[in-house]
């Protein structure tokens, strides 16, 4: 992967291209399993013409590789807030999508993001939801506890899709340098200069972080939030915040 665009077919002078609507910005490591389908759907859920950057921080995979097909891929340190504002940095839509490799746009999210601007908002995010469906009452509770949080203390994390029009983004100071809790500190920061809007389509964000323990998985997360609302730092805090392992990533 290299430190600039790759993209595939001839390249045209920069100022033949137009400037996309929508840039979506993905986060990955070693993403192989996933990057691929979530970048089709995104650009089926936005148009041909949406920009897709991947950012990735290290990829042994072939993560890289399936980037370049989509669109730009671009490298960065292994920290998600480095990864999304070098993603950002590159950017050149009018409306920036942060996604998680293992999360997918709903169809309709063009015509979504289009309406909610146009009224307004200057950020926002998606619903959660699981993906596949979810059936058992456990993962119902969680989807209905993060929507529920959503609505009302007006925050979000990554899996809903965070996103902000150019000019919210700059004004906010952007993501910063965060390896953990980067989409919390980001969106107070651009509620400060924006209004941030919930849509009501969800974003579908795979169930495998939950099906290594769906219970130790959901206190984990919610006793490293208390903690970096309390002020913890959050590079300490991403000691705890370790990723799946390979047979709880898988999909069942």
């Amino acid at each position: 992967m290299t430190g600039g665009p790759e993209r595939g077919g001839e390249e045209s002078h920069p100022r033949d291209r137009a400037v996309p609507e929508f840039s979506v910005i993905v986060p990955t490591l070693d993403e192989e399993s996933r990057l691929d389908e979530t970048l089709r759907r995104a650009r089926a859920a936005l148009g041909p013409e949406s920009e897709l950057i991947v950012v990735d921080g290290g990829s042994r995979d072939r993560t890289a590789e399936i980037a370049a097909l989509h669109g730009a891929a671009l490298a960065a340190a292994r920290c998600r807030g480095t990864q999304l504002a070098t993603g950002a940095r590159a950017a050149t839509g009018q409306i920036l999508i942060f996604l998680h490799a293992d999360t997918w746009l709903p169809e309709g999210s063009g015509d979504a993001l289009r309406a909610a601007v146009r009224a307004g908002a200057g950020a926002g995010c998606f619903r959660f939801a699981v993906h596949p469906p979810a059936r058992g009452l456990r993962y119902r509770l969680l989807e209905w506890g993060v929507n529920w949080r959503t609505q009302c203390f007006n925050t979000a994390t990554g899996d809903q899709a965070i996103f902000a029009s150019r000019g919210a983004y700059d004004a906010s100071g952007g993501f910063g340098d965060l390896p953990l809790f980067e989409d919390v500190a980001f969106v107070r920061a651009v509620r400060r200069v924006a209004r941030f809007e919930k849509l009501p389509l969800a974003a579908l964000t795979s169930r495998r972080r939950w099906e290594g323990g769906f219970l130790r998985t959901v206190l984990k997360h919610w006793a490293l939030r208390v903690a970096y609302s309390a002020g913890a730092d959050p590079s300490r805090l991403s000691r705890y915040h370790a990723r799946p392992t390979p047979r709880a990533a898988r999909d069942r």
